[in-house]
């Protein structure tokens, strides 16, 4: 029997063996400790299946793996769930994945688990880990499966074992636990070495709130203690940058239950820095040949059944009735971009065309996914279509890559690429499918942009490339989208005049650079743990005295920085200086103006930034020009243009 292992050809005698005997043969003893399951023939499976087939393809899957840690956390999962039936005897268990950097496993218990609890169950866990107890799988009729977890009461897993369209399931034990599962996982449980329990949470049973509250408890798992340590440093260190603490401690945003959930509310400071934001975007988008547009936020539902979005999208969607006609609340502004389009004849001389909006759309979110800014049910996109002919499309999606990189480099962001392709649920031509699934490829390779592939997670209407950015924790947040689009231009008839004199069908490219103006708000803060850079900071500095004598020529200062066009505050409190400075580094104020007697005597201000650094006396004016440098290097670093004021 042939075995192929990283493309070394292995003859092996027996005509049944294991993977495990085969790796064995190649590897050394340490490396083999450092495995956990194998890919055979593209397929992951454990070390102890069988192979009896000629010339198999086989490759380890490591611990330190991506693979390898999807498959550590998996097992930790039923780990936690054998824990938790161990100590709550009466708990149901749920469902159990694997997430990034971690694991969840859902319950139905008839108590609400506390901090305590957590310790209980993972100090249980420990006790498992030690038992090394061998995760076996057997594969057995999808009848008798339902029998075991009837004699277990298990009721989510039957209800999990009705939609299993196979007539043999898969189970995997542990000591006393079964469960049902794919797989596959660790050999056994002592390779579970380095865990932690993070926190509890409510979770719909399959996320829908009309089934039951189930109690979902987190955790993490690594293949290291070293590493286990080093992400939950960087846990705490989210913690302290988490922007619905930073939003209330800096007074930008809130949300009420008086409004409903997914509903931001910006203050003064929160809605400055969006409209910074905003008219950026505007600048850079007319310098990059977009026309703005505007559309409705409500349209017959009619024009959602031709677009798709009423067969494919409605779940997501709001409806009302007015006139006893019905209309849906735009989810997307594409369709009256399509109709501004074709309100008149184009010619081939008139694409690509680029219409930019900041739009405003309301999407229903179930109220278990929705968080703080980076989660909610109203947002704004700045949204981008861009209608052009076919031999266009390269230059307009290369175009588009280019814009994302200079504004990525603005916010000192790294990024990942992704294409999502088809999807199940979809619509249009496979050749479309295709063409358009090529073109997004073809750019990326133009620009020497590496890219991963995502089967099946385009959008219904068309394949997209997706930019996931990394902030300063490393953590990776979806923002801009680049979605190519051959099926809705088509639908709605869209056409120019070719130089042939006839009609022709356009493509359209649907994007956003920063995604949701919400969420991004959201990613700054964390990002920047609420110390916006001078140029995006609602207050830019503030002028504190030291008593009472200072207060006409604070008010002097702070006129002639408001006049240069700096967001500037004053504080001319009669209370302690320290307290003053200590409130302004708490809001996290980039410049603070000191000023005493010998200050005022020499018409200076004594500078002091939010690090703690003072930079001494300056004059007025030097001091105006130190700030407005310091809002205009980033955008020189990245070779564009800061037009706009202060």
């Amino acid at each position: 029997m042939k075995i192929f292992v990283d493309k070394e050809e292995i003859d092996i005698s027996d005509k049944q063996t294991t993977c495990l005997n085969v790796l064995s043969k190649i590897l050394s003893k340490n490396k083999l400790k450092n495995v956990v399951a194998c890919n055979l023939d593209g397929r992951p499976v454990d070390l102890d299946t069988p192979i009896s087939k000629d010339r198999t393809i086989l490759g380890p899957i490591f611990i330190d793996s991506d693979q390898g840690l999807d498959i550590l956390r998996h097992s930790a999962a039923h780990v936690m769930a054998q824990a938790v039936k161990r100590l709550f005897p009466h708990a149901k268990i749920a469902i159990g994945p694997a997430i990034e950097n971690g694991f969840y496993y859902d319950f139905d218990v008839q108590k609400t688990f506390t901090p305590e609890d957590l310790e209980k169950i993972e100090q249980e866990m420990e006790s498992i880990v030690k038992e090394d107890l061998p995760i076996q799988r057997k594969e057995l009729p999808k009848k008798d499966a339902a029998k075991l977890f009837l004699e277990q009461n298990e009721t989510y897993k039957l209800e999990l074992l009705d939609e299993i369209n196979e007539e043999h399931v898969s189970i995997y034990t542990q000591g006393e636990f079964t469960d049902l599962c794919r797989g596959p996982h660790v050999p056994s449980t002592s390779y579970i070495k380095a865990f932690k329990l993070i926190s509890v949470a409510g979770a719909y049973w399959k996320g829908n709130e009309k089934n039951k509250m189930l109690q979902r408890i987190y955790g993490t798992a690594w293949h290291t203690k070293k590493e286990l340590k080093k992400y939950l440093n960087m846990l705490e260190e989210a913690k302290r940058r988490d922007h619905r603490k930073l939003g209330i401690q800096l007074d930008l945003f809130s949300f009420s239950d008086e409004v409903g959930p997914g509903m931001p509310i910006f203050h003064p400071k929160g809605a400055l820095i969006r409209t910074i934001l905003e008219d950026f975007e505007i600048k850079e988008h007319l310098k990059r040949g977009y026309q703005l547009v505007r559309g409705p936020q409500l349209l017959r539902k009619k024009l959602w059944e031709k677009s798709g979005h009423y067969d494919n999208y409605r779940e997501n969607m709001y409806f009302t009735k007015i006139d006893e006609q019905e209309y849906g609340i735009k989810p997307m502004n594409c369709l009256a971009h399509m109709l501004i389009y074709k309100s008149k004849l184009r010619s081939y001389r008139d694409l690509p065309i680029r219409y930019f909006e900041l739009g405003k759309v309301n999407r229903h979110e179930k109220s278990g996914v929705l968080h703080g800014l980076l989660r909610v049910r109203e947002f704004t996109q700045d949204d981008a279509h861009i209608i052009c002919r076919p031999d266009q499309l390269l230059g307009e999606i290369t175009n588009i890559l280019k814009f994302v990189q200079d504004v990525m480099g603005l916010f000192g962001f790294e990024y990942e690429v992704e294409i999502s392709t088809r999807p199940e649920k979809s619509i249009g031509s496979d050749e479309d499918w295709d063409r358009a699934t090529n073109a997004l490829k073809q750019a990326l390779e133009t620009l020497g942009l590496e890219y991963d592939i995502c089967p099946g997670e385009g959008a219904f209407y068309g394949p997209k490339i997706d930019i996931k950015l990394k902030d300063a924790l490393n953590r990776k947040w979806q923002c801009a989208t680049i979605q190519c689009d051959f099926t809705l231009p088509q639908r709605f008839d869209l056409s120019y005049i070719g130089e042939d004199g006839q009609k022709h069908r356009p493509v359209m490219l649907h994007r956003v650079i920063l995604g949701a103006i919400e969420r991004f708000l959201g990613v700054l803060i964390e990002h920047y743990a609420g110390s916006f850079p001078t140029w995006l900071a609602p207050v830019q500095a503030r002028v504190l005295n030291i008593t009472d004598e200072q207060k006409e020529y604070a008010e002097k200062v702070f006129n002639e920085l408001r006049q240069a066009g700096i967001r500037v505050e004053k504080d001319i409190r009669n209370e302690k200086l320290s307290l003053k400075i200590r409130e302004a580094q708490l809001e996290k104020i980039p410049y603070v103006l000191v000023i005493g007697n010998r200050e005022m005597e020499e018409n200076t201000v004594n500078i002091r930034l939010r690090g703690g650094k003072t930079l001494g006396a300056k004059k007025i004016n030097e001091a105006v020009e130190l700030i407005i440098k310091d809002c205009i290097e980033p955008f020189k670093k990245g070779g564009m243009d800061y037009s706009f004021s202060c």
